[in-house]
């Protein structure tokens, strides 16, 4: 201790030494010399070196302590995997001593101890390919002190691995492996085997694994990190089919102080291969059940349960699972991330085989709530919370066009008697709902047990008719299209002869008891119930060679958005692949298979390159000519094929203009020609649309109706075009006769008085324009300039108050740009999506001499301003005839929207809404 306590006076006095030099030196520090070198050498090892490693070593720590490890899979030997979002002061901390050694101690021999700071910290930041740049940099001009060009490859080498960039991970890790059998002296031992390890571990090469295990265990000094090593190999001798040598390994976890869930895990496993060598076969869930029994495991019961849940969850039983999840968050009173894991369990439950995506809604909450923000996923699963309307909906057309579609397949005997089973069953349904639902009223409701429990009926959960929350809605936006009617034939007709809607369902409507009414007149609850289910299955059986075309459609739709969602917003590649395979399975001749192929080989790029080269020779074998071969084949295509688009963005604009001016005879030329010209354009459908219409002023209903099916057959999947041709065939159905008796279907005056007209022809919308002229920005001649700088900060200038008055904007930073033909596109999203008495218009107005801003609403929310944004935003690359680069969204209130006049107050808002909302 006295020694100690010497040399840190020595180096107290040296340091005052030292500093009087540096007084006295004043500006010459920047000269090179030995007083300077010494002082920034010190400075730099004890002032900034020491701490910035002590930071990090605190940090890695962290991340150790919430990283959660799954036992069913081979463990991966550093837990330094975490979920990045935001801003870490702690590592920008680091970089910043980092980089005051490279700028300021530029003398002091710690240069590349900073850039190996740099590599480290950008790694646990996620900036994966900056790490391994230092990191490189490191390798290559530090050779000369082994022991940091040594940590430096190991680092790049983890680095890689996170870069799945397997092949050069090899040889970096290679090149370690060499260094390391011919040093003199052994440099970083345990990390450079260790790093290899891991690399074998990805590349399934667990013979070499084992080998690499067993040299790290040796050279290891890190007690803690020694016994993951330990657990690791003997998951890979499991592998490797050496159960007594994988026995062994795992029964020094057990008799070490591992952590609970280590040890833990270590004894099941020992278990099961103490059992397999005795040919005793007891399941796993009987061996988890024992130690339910054993006192030692108290304190982890919600951990067991967890495990049990995990079994019967992979066998498909899901009510079990259930069961044991709840089990587990009532016995969790200290594990967080356990109880954390446990409502992401039930959430994904709920969403994907309960169809239930309010509770999923609830329970993804109280994931995020409970789960430490490091968990690896943890802002994918905040993603699909904030998400879930938009995958629901998609899930919901998919489950309800198959039972469709099942159901058309019976003949009427049988139909009849399966919808007379179901309505039986989706009375009992409605009945235990709604007394949950009274039930629920006396109780907590925020209760864990509400969360889950759905109306459907188990063992048949994926049968739409069965969800009580998907039928709620199908029937609502029924009756609010349809009204009340009767289930009999040609129940869509308007104008039917004897037209006798059920007395009940007028009873109800007009809120008159049907208890007082004749009994003869009567019927009960449950056959009102009844009869309106089967009616609400039975409008949309798709009973014809075109509906059953026009359902799977729907599907196919359906499941290709759902991908493109997993890729672009969740960014959750697994998932994206599986639904894009699905989708190939499901309908292998379907329309989108040069693009599906073309995801798939770039989302297989980081997972298996075997299966992205399955799929892009696939691709350019059979779809050489697509613009997804030739990106692939010249890098160059992308910004070829923005050109060409530009090109046909003017060529539509100039046909739509054709088309405003009533040319429909050069509407339908000029439409052929093109169709022609630029077959597959992804404005293809909508020309076709353009050119049914202009025929629809030249002829009669019949072959009107024809050229709208034919575009359902070219285009089937087109979602901005196809709901608009669904709901003018649905209007065609209900009025055919006064239609039919029309000279030609469309007529000019349908643009005032008849409802199909807007349905079918562009909405004259009030437009707001306001001067778009530069001399509106002049002052007259004889008045002075007004001052109109803006001196307030945004958060002042605009308002956060609610309001019933939303709007969805459309920011086009083009002034001079023709936005008639975007602004069509637009009304024919709103007649597809929203009834006339909603009243959903788009206007325009100018934010100064640059910008014009399509509005859109008005909204009587925000959230059904934002469930707008939603549904629209995937469209507007068809929808917008000018490049992507020139528009951009937002949604403002009234009150906000009226202070936009210039480009000053509109770049005040964008900044005040990213902020705010």
């Amino acid at each position: 201790m006295k020694y100690y306590w010497a040399i840190n006076t020595y180096i107290k006095h040296l340091l005052r030494f030292l500093l009087l030099i540096g007084l006295l030196a004043g500006c010459s520090l920047e000269k090179k010399s030995a007083v300077n070198r010494g002082l920034q050498n010190l400075t730099a090892h004890y002032n900034i070196l020491f701490n910035a490693n002590d930071l990090l070593r605190q940090k890695q720590e962290i991340y150790a302590a919430s990283y959660i490890d799954n036992y069913s899979q081979i463990l991966r030997v550093y837990q330094d995997t975490i979920a990045h979002s935001g801003v870490d002061k702690d590592l920008d901390a680091v970089i910043g001593k980092a980089n005051n050694i490279i700028n300021l101690k530029e003398q002091s021999h710690y240069i590349g101890d900073a850039y190996l700071l740099l590599t480290k910290a950008n790694y646990l930041y996620g900036s994966y390919f900056v790490a391994d740049e230092f990191g490189s940099y490191v390798v290559r001009n530090y050779s000369d002190r082994p022991l940091l060009s040594a940590e430096a490859r190991n680092w790049r080498v983890r680095t890689l691995l996170n870069l799945h960039q397997l092949p050069l991970a090899k040889a970096v890790s290679d090149t370690g492996l060499s260094v390391l059998f011919y040093a003199k002296k052994k440099v970083d031992a345990a990390n450079t085997y260790a790093a290899r390890l891991q690399y074998d571990i990805d590349a399934g090469d667990y013979k070499e694994g084992e080998e690499m295990a067993k040299n790290a265990i040796k050279a290891v000094s890190d007690s803690k990190l020694k016994r993951r090593l330990i657990f690791i190999l003997a998951q890979l001798q499991e592998q490797n089919h050496k159960s007594a040598d994988a026995y062994a390994s795992y029964s020094k976890i057990v008799k070490s102080n591992a952590v609970f869930e280590m040890a833990f895990n270590a004894e099941l496993n020992r278990i099961r291969i103490e059992d397999t060598q005795n040919n005793v076969h007891i399941t796993r869930q009987e061996r988890l059940r024992r130690l339910l029994r054993n006192e030692n495991n108290k304190e982890f019961i919600d951990q067991i349960y967890y495990q049990i849940a995990e079994l019967y969850a992979a066998d498909g039983k899901i009510e079990d699972a259930i069961k044991n999840y709840r089990l587990s968050i009532n016995h969790s009173t200290k594990n967080q991330n356990q109880k954390g894991l446990d409502y992401l369990r039930l959430a994904d439950i709920s969403f994907t085989k309960k169809g239930d995506y309010t509770a999923a809604k609830n329970l993804y909450d109280s994931t995020l709530l409970n789960l430490s923000p490091t968990y690896p996923g943890y802002r994918t699963i905040q993603l699909k919370a904030n998400n879930l309307q938009i995958l629901g909906e998609q899930l919901r057309i998919i489950a309800r066009e198959d039972t469709l579609q099942q159901l058309a397949q019976l003949n009427e005997k049988d139909r009849a008697a399966r919808l007379d089973e179901l309505a039986k069953i989706h009375v009992t349904e409605v009945k235990a709902a709604a007394a949950a639902a009274t039930t629920s009223a006396f109780t907590d409701a925020n209760a864990p047990t509400s969360s889950v429990a759905t109306a459907t009926t188990p063992g048949a959960n994926t049968f739409y008719f069965y969800n009580v929350n998907s039928l709620s809605q199908g029937f609502n936006d029924f009756k609010r299209r349809w009204g009340n009617r009767k289930l009999e034939d040609n129940w869509r007709r308007s104008a039917r002869a004897n037209s006798d809607i059920t007395n009940n369902t007028q009873n109800i409507t007009n809120q008159v008891d049907p208890s007082v009414l004749p009994k003869k007149d009567q019927k009960s609850n449950d056959d009102i119930i009844a009869a309106t289910y089967k009616q609400m299955i039975v409008q949309d059986l798709p009973l014809t060679p075109q509906n059953i075309a026009a359902s799977n459609a729907r599907v196919y739709t359906a499941y290709f958005n759902i991908a493109n969602f997993y890729r672009d917003v969740l960014q959750d590649h697994k998932e994206a692949i599986t639904t894009y395979e699905t989708l190939l399975k499901r309908f292998p001749d379907g329309t989108e298979k040069p693009a599906i192929y073309y995801n798939l080989y770039r989302l297989y790029s980081d997972i298996d390159q075997a299966k992205s080269d399955y799929y892009k020779d696939l691709l350019l074998k059979n779809y050489a000519e697509t613009p997804f071969a030739k990106v692939i084949l010249d890098p160059d295509y992308g910004r070829k094929m923005n050109d060409k688009d530009a090109e046909f963005n003017a060529l539509y604009n100039q046909v739509y203009d054709l088309y405003a001016h009533k040319q429909y005879t050069d509407v339908i030329d000029r439409t052929n020609q093109l169709l022609q010209q630029f077959p597959g354009n992804k404005l293809a459908a909508q020309l076709a649309y353009l050119k049914a219409m202009a025929a629809g002023h030249q002829e009669k209903l019949l072959p009107f109706r024809m050229d709208l099916y034919n575009i359902l057959n070219d285009y089937p999947n087109d979602p901005l075009i196809v709901p608009l041709i669904n709901e003018h065939l649905t209007y065609i159905d209900a009025n055919q006769a006064e239609l039919a008796s029309r000279p030609v279907v469309l007529v000019d005056n349908d643009l005032y008085d008849s409802p199909f007209a807007q349905s079918l022809v562009i909405t004259k919308t009030p437009v707001v324009v306001q001067a778009p002229p530069a001399a509106a920005k002049q002052p007259a001649a004889n008045q002075p300039a007004k001052v109109t700088a803006v001196t307030k900060p945004a958060n002042m200038i605009f308002s956060m108050r609610d309001s019933s008055r939303y709007y969805f904007v459309i920011n086009v930073n083009a002034a001079t740009t023709n936005l008639s033909s975007s602004r069509f596109g637009i009304g024919q999203f709103n007649r597809a999506n929203y009834p006339p008495e909603a009243g959903i218009k788009h206007q325009l107005k100018y934010a100064g001499t640059d910008n014009q801003l399509i509005f859109v609403g008005v909204f009587p929310s925000l959230a059904s301003a934002k469930d707008y944004a939603r549904a629209i935003i995937p469209l507007m690359p068809q929808i917008m005839k000018v490049p992507a680069d020139k528009y951009s969204f937002f949604i403002a209130t009234q009150e906000n929207l009226d202070k936009l006049e210039d480009k000053k107050m509109l770049d005040s808002y964008i900044d005040f809404y990213q902020k705010n909302y």
